[in-house]
């Protein structure tokens, strides 16, 4: 049995076209998800609104194998910190009254994480010093409520580890998803108690310091995920990524450690429960 410890379903990602018109797919993918093993799901509420917040939520409050991490993702800081709409997006709160909701949707009991939230230098969709300061209120939000936090670092791994040193860290510990460093920067968020969560992209060919960082975290400090709908892995890249994917990462990465697939299933799966406190199944 398989965790996806990282996922988007949001309804405009999954609509299927169809003669009468577009039709939204979630639950066929959910169900492709359970066939495939993958039995229990913590939902993402991060873009750049509180929509994704409230749509996470709502699948961990109605389904029990289902949690919810919820916050604002740096590519949409701006909406927070300058009040800027992001590009394309629909009406929504902005400023403080969406960081209000977003913050009041993480307190609630089914929401086992705060993020995703961090720093990404790639685009810059939001500036630095709008990532940066709102990286520091999410810690500052975790550590109120004690819970882990989620981080997307992106071509910013040491600024974020010294972000979180000058907030006085993450008690609650949390987890540097679809990690893309390579194995000193592993070793070092594994020194800061996170735990480490490999994508689909440590199936390409071109992630050779991501495979080399993955053979390295120890049991118990492993988390596997898709991001969907992102970043399907071989031998389904280029495709929408959903959950039932994961099954092809899982099968990479025991080969590169040199693992059978059940040993681990057992071993990211006890990582998974432990880093957001989900009951043990």
């Amino acid at each position: 049995m398989w965790i996806d410890s990282h996922c988007h379903l949001e309804p405009d990602d999954f609509l299927r076209q169809t003669d009468a018109g577009p039709v939204d797919d979630r639950d066929a993918v959910v169900a492709r998800a359970r066939q495939a093993q993958v039995k229990r799901f913590v939902v993402i509420g991060s873009g750049g609104s509180e929509r994704e917040a409230r749509n996470a939520l709502a699948y961990a409050t109605r389904d029990p194998d289902m949690f919810a991490a919820v916050g604002i993702h740096p590519h949409d800081a701006s909406a927070v910190i300058s009040r800027k709409l992001p590009k394309g997006e629909k009406p929504q709160l902005l400023g403080e009254e969406l960081w209000d909701e977003i913050a009041a949707l993480s307190a609630h009991a089914r929401v086992v994480a705060v993020g995703e939230t961090g720093l990404d230098y790639h685009y810059n969709h939001s500036s630095p010093e709008e990532q940066v300061t709102l990286l520091r209120r999410f810690v500052r939000l975790a550590q109120t409520l004690h819970k882990p936090l989620v981080l997307h670092i992106r071509d910013a791994h040491e600024q974020a580890m010294d972000i979180l040193a000058e907030e006085g860290g993450s008690p609650a510990g949390g987890v540097v998803h679809c990690f893309t460093g390579g194995p000193e920067q592993a070793q070092k968020w594994l020194r800061l108690g996170f735990a480490i969560s490999l994508s689909g992209i440590v199936t390409f060919k071109s992630a050779a310091p991501i495979q080399e960082a993955a053979k390295l975290v120890p049991k118990g400090r492993l988390l596997l995920e898709t991001d969907c709908p992102y970043l399907a892995p071989v031998p389904m890249r280029g495709r929408r990524n959903e959950p039932a994917f994961l099954v092809h990462t899982a099968e990479f990465v025991a080969r590169l450690r040199g693992e059978s697939q059940a040993e681990l299933s057992e071993h990211t799966r006890s990582a998974t429960e432990q880093t957001f406190g989900l009951p043990a199944q």
